[in-house]
């Protein structure tokens, strides 16, 4: 029988009492990452750091669950405007740079409340052994 792991990361918590992450097997799906600072618990102000911030989260969060970057499936991103995708992009193709290596992506546009510029969630999948 597999068993259900919930991952969780300093700097890193939801409102309600829900995982950052869960895994079972191989697989691991999030929660919903924001782009807040880890440190200061704040939403900057501009949607740049609030990308780069995402991505400290997802890599923290991979790493929590035994994986890394290269094990990531799909994510789907979640943007209060999702006309600026260049922010999100210079980030993206900064931690994916290999056109023939990335993940699967969709971005919606959504109402996200208070300070959120942008927020995602993934699924990844380990290699065996890890």
């Amino acid at each position: 029988m597999t068993s259900r792991k919930a991952i969780y990361i300093k700097g890193f918590a939801h409102d309600n009492p829900i995982p950052a992450a869960c895994r079972i097997g191989n697989t691991v799906m999030t929660g919903v990452i924001n782009g807040v600072d880890p440190v200061t618990g704040e939403f900057p102000d501009s949607l740049e750091e609030q990308c780069v911030f995402l991505f400290q989260q997802v890599e923290s969060i991979i790493r929590a669950a035994g994986g890394t970057m290269d094990d990531i499936l799909k994510m789907t991103v979640w943007m209060k405007d999702s006309s600026q995708r260049a922010s999100l992009n210079k980030v993206w193709l900064a931690t994916f740079p290999d056109a023939n290596d990335r993940p699967a992506r969709h971005t919606l546009q959504a109402a996200l409340q208070g300070k959120r510029l942008i927020q995602c969630d993934f699924t990844a999948v380990i290699a065996d052994g890890r």
